[in-house]
């Protein structure tokens, strides 16, 4: 059997392929570009090998620089393995105390490494949930700015108006204080609102603003102990234009998440507590389930499986590992936590970790690694969750 080794870098691959039964250097290493031409000069040397022998093609888990190069094996019905960076630095260790570094060493080594464990093709990833992964890290980078713009909001509204938020008893994004924003901006505005502006806020609040607080509010705007600057309604205005256009963009990428996930038949949104974009990037984190043997892999995978620690006559589990997925981890530990709101059994669970002496994020820990449980058993069996499932 053929072993290619393949260092991933930004712009080019260092490769190198060996006869795992001789330990003959087949091909020292040499590089390929990261691009069409690099790809196709790749792919003629290994035509030029003998295609009687099986290849074992494997590269490190490096970001998004490997998926390129996934996607043209894939197309081209070449198998390979992607291997876990920190097993492979393991092995390293292992080998020699020295501490050299280059891409061609390493091309070296994950040959070395491929030789010495089981292979295990990565499985056909969909287009669809290539797009999910895409989309849905799309989706948490504009979440992050729309919460910059509402903190530059909020500190606006503490600098302007600090009473208004204590008096409206609601968050900035509630239609009652971005109707107030969008329309006055500055308290001497508010100050002078007219009987026609109470109509618009008794709609806009759906009757939760009575005359008589209507007016309390034009007292407090007129009395506020906050300061305005002469270009604050343009201020203001310039940051909600940014903000709309940030709500935009998510609502067009959850479109899209969406219209991917009609063609995805997978049974995590059955589950009442994931949403769609949380479903979405548990998909596109897992790929394909058919990678786990067991639910444990799964868990370790999402970084929530304990550290186990055994030296002689004692053995105890300690804090999670934390050294899978972490985007993974985020979304099961925030779907656990709304878990709690739909099912009894969920916050049965979470309350008698509490009682036994356990922090929020312990105990929520604990109910994360049950979901990963039902997960995996609704996506290997195919069936819709139902309440017999939890134990």
């Amino acid at each position: 059997m053929y072993v290619i080794g393949i260092d991933i870098s930004k712009y080019k691959h260092d490769c190198i392929i060996i006869n795992e039964d001789t330990g003959e250097i087949v091909r020292d290493v040499f590089s390929f570009d990261n691009s069409r031409t690099g790809f196709d000069q790749f792919l003629e040397v290994l035509n030029a090998l003998d295609p009687n022998v099986k290849k074992k093609i494997g590269f490190e888990a490096t970001g998004h620089y490997q998926d390129n190069l996934k996607i043209f094996l894939e197309n081209n019905g070449l198998e390979f393995m992607e291997l876990n960076s920190l097993l492979v630095h393991k092995f390293k260790s292992s080998q020699t105390l020295r501490g050299v570094k280059t891409d061609k060493t390493d091309a070296r080594l994950i040959a070395r490494y491929l030789c010495n464990i089981e292979f295990k093709p990565y499985p056909r990833v969909s287009y669809h949930t290539l797009a999910l992964r895409s989309l849905c890290k799309r989706h948490f980078d504009l979440i992050n700015e729309r919460t910059k713009y509402l903190i530059r909001i909020t500190n606006f509204l503490d600098r302007t108006f600090p009473e208004l938020k204590s008096f409206l008893k609601g968050n900035i994004k509630s239609n009652t204080m971005m109707f107030l924003l969008r329309n006055y901006g500055i308290p001497s505005k508010i100050a002078n609102m007219n009987i026609q502006s109470y109509d618009l806020l008794r709609k806009t609040s759906q009757g939760k603003v009575s005359v008589a607080r209507f007016y309390e509010l034009k007292e407090l705007a007129k009395n506020t102990v906050g300061f305005s600057y002469e270009t604050d309604v343009f201020e203001i205005q310039s940051l909600l234009r940014s903000y709309d256009l940030i709500q935009e963009e998510i609502s067009l990428v959850e479109t899209k998440i969406s219209s991917h996930m009609s063609k995805i038949n997978s049974k995590i949104p059955t589950i009442k507590g994931i949403g769609l974009v949380s479903a979405a990037t548990i998909i596109a984190e897992i790929e394909d389930i058919s990678r786990f043997d067991n639910p444990n892999k799964l868990l370790a995978f999402s970084g929530l499986d304990p550290r186990l620690y055994e030296s002689g006559t004692q053995s105890f589990k300690g804090r999670m590992n934390k050294k899978g997925s972490v985007v993974l981890r985020r979304v099961l530990m925030n779907a656990a936590e709304i878990c709690i709101l739909y099912y009894p059994t969920f916050y049965e669970y979470y309350r008698r970790k509490r009682e036994e002496g356990k922090a929020h994020r312990v105990a929520l820990s604990h109910l994360a690694r049950k979901l990963v449980r039902i997960i995996y058993k609704v996506e290997t069996e195919h069936i819709d969750f139902d309440l017999s499932l939890v134990k």
